[in-house]
Order: C-alpha cells, then sequence, then structure tokens
C-alpha cells in the first residue's frame, strides 16, 4: 500500500516514518510513503501557499490552487481511484473500523491543513474525506497524518505478524484485556492464577471477561456499539453504573 502526504511542513514526518515498523515496512517494500511539500506547486518566487481569509478574521488560511495541483500531479492516473483525506478537526471520528475500511485501497492520499485551515474548495474540488483524530485542535494536520498513516499501515498484510493483531483493542467494539509479563510478581502484585494455568478456554474466557470490565468502566461510551450477549450486556452496564475501584482479579456480575 502507498501513503502520499501533502503538507507544509514535510520535515516533520522524517522521525515516525523512518523508525521503527514503518521503517521496517518501507525497507521491505510492504508499504509505500512519500512525503510531498505543496510550496513546491506554488507559482510565485516566495512559495506562498497561504493568504487572509474572505470575511475576515485572525490566521491565515491555506489556498486551494497549491494544493490541488500538488495532489493532481502526484497521484495522476491514480487520481479518481485513490481515497483522499483532509485532516481537518471538523471531520469525522477516525476510527478503527475506518483504519480497516481504509487498509482495503492499494493508495491513500492525505492532505494536512494549517493556520485557520484549508480553502474549502479543496474537499469540493477533490471530493475529499475529512477526518479528525478526537475532538481537540492541533496546530496542524501533520501529527494526525501520522497516527492515520500508522494505525492503517499497521493492518497491512505483512508490516505486523497476523497474530499480533487480533483481540486489540476496539475490535468487536471493546478495549483489550490487561496483559503481564514477568517477574512473577512485583511491589505485592502477582499475575492472575489463570494466566499460568494453562487452560486455554479458561483464560480466554477471563480476558473477555476483562475486556468487558475495562470497556465498561474505562469506555462505557462504546458498550451500545460492542458485541455481547444479553447477559454480558446486562453486567457490563451494572459495572458502567457502579462505583468499585477496578481490579485484575474483579469479576463481572452474575
Amino acid at each position: 500500500m502507498r501513503f502520499d502526504v501533502f503538507s507544509l511542513f514535510p520535515g516533520m514526518f522524517a522521525g515516525p516514518f523512518d523508525a521503527s515498523i514503518l521503517k521496517r515496512a518501507r525497507a521491505a517494500g510492504t508499504i509505500e510513503i512519500g512525503v510531498h511539500n505543496i510550496r513546491d506547486w506554488t507559482t510565485d518566487r516566495h512559495r506562498t501557499a497561504d493568504d487572509t481569509p474572505y470575511g475576515g478574521g485572525a490566521g491565515m488560511v491555506m489556498a486551494a490552487p497549491p494544493i490541488i495541483a500538488a495532489v493532481e500531479a502526484t497521484l495522476g492516473d491514480a487520481l479518481a481511484s485513490t481515497p483522499i483525506v483532509v485532516l481537518s478537526a471538523a471531520g469525522r471520528r477516525f476510527t478503527q473500523e475506518v483504519a480497516r475500511d481504509l487498509v482495503g485501497r492499494k493508495r491513500l492520499a492525505l492532505i494536512c491543513g494549517h493556520y485557520e485551515g484549508i480553502d474549502e474548495r479543496v474537499v469540493e474540488e477533490l471530493g475529499a474525506d475529512e477526518l479528525s483524530i478526537g475532538d481537540y485542535v492541533l496546530t496542524g494536520g501533520e501529527l494526525a497524518a501520522m497516527v492515520v498513516v500508522d494505525a492503517v499501515a499497521r493492518l497491512v498484510p505483512g508490516v505486523i505478524a497476523a497474530a499480533s493483531i487480533v483481540e486489540e483493542s476496539h475490535d468487536l467494539g471493546l478495549v483489550e484485556y490487561p496483559h503481564y509479563t514477568r517477574p512473577l510478581a512485583f511491589r505485592g502484585r502477582h499475575v492472575p492464577p489463570v494466566l499460568l494455568s494453562g487452560h486455554h478456554a479458561e483464560i480466554a474466557r477471563w480476558r473477555r471477561e476483562q475486556a468487558i470490565l475495562r470497556t465498561a468502566r474505562r469506555r462505557p461510551d462504546l458498550l451500545p456499539f460492542a458485541e455481547l450477549s444479553e447477559a454480558e450486556r446486562r453486567a457490563a452496564v451494572e459495572v458502567s453504573d457502579g462505583s468499585s475501584a477496578p481490579s485484575g482479579a474483579e469479576q463481572l456480575p452474575p
């Protein structure tokens, strides 16, 4: 899968895209990432890519012509078949489900807003989808683009071992169960005995129960969309409405 990122500050991507799993995936050719400087498509000697907003107001707005020129020139014949995303605080929420939808495409283009935002005609002309990584405002779309690339790229077959992305947070609408490793005891806190039992069915049952408990306590907003049995849903709602402190040994109500 190929990612094309369009930004006024391409230098911001050097660290995140050149380290760890993404670095290995790029070296293996499993993914490709191109970062493009929008200013390369400006037409004046000052490489101006923004201007004051019509109607007045503070700040500057990124102009449409260089952005559209950059995207059209880079994508070429692939323009019609490539999803184009504008990272925007006004966009729909980026979720694991959205990441799974995007990973099925061969190519993805991401446009990073900055300053007060992007001229609306960019979205209209390119038919772009606007995505937000959360209900807050960043100084620019670069950090959000890094998040989207990372979340989508790790789902590309071959980037991470398939077993490592099973039962993750937000699969089936739940957050992930707690994990433990050596030492067996640390400052009086012990690994739950079920994880030492070797009984795979019991371990699977405990992990699902803990995932439901964590979701009920930390993200009860996810419960209406989680894949739960009626008994699990009733128990989860009871936990989310309660006031007892969470514990690794905690169990769902019967």
